[in-house]
């Protein structure tokens, strides 16, 4: 079965920098694009980034444009986020997602604290 985990989240300083990485299994990985996505608490859950599946074309949400980074490696079956200059607005779970159409999946998230 599709299974997506996320890891590499915590707490951090403003101005500090964290990379989440999302494990894939249970797919043909390195055929599908990738999306991150965070939620905010009382907040809809938004699109960071998003990467296509050879990872030649990237795509990023307003608010993380030029601090954040997608990447993936499809030998690890395993896309990344690399985030710098974090915000306290950057707090959130953020998500791993896959579009496998019609089913989106969706990991557990792991949580990103930015706090003096």
């Amino acid at each position: 079965q599709v299974r997506l985990v996320e890891s590499g989240g915590g707490l951090v300083q403003p101005g500090g920098s964290l990379r989440l990485s999302c494990a894939a299994s249970g797919f043909t990985f390195s055929r599908y694009a990738m999306k991150w996505y965070r939620q905010a608490p009382g907040k809809e859950r938004e699109l960071v980034a998003y990467i296509t599946s050879a990872g030649g074309s990237t795509n990023y949400g307003d608010s993380v444009k030029g601090r954040f980074t997608i990447s993936r490696d499809n030998a690890k079956n395993t896309v990344y986020l690399q985030m710098n200059s974090l915000k306290p607005e950057d707090t959130a779970v953020y998500y791993c997602n896959a579009l496998l159409a019609p089913i989106n999946y969706w990991g557990l998230g792991t949580q990103v604290t930015v706090s003096s």
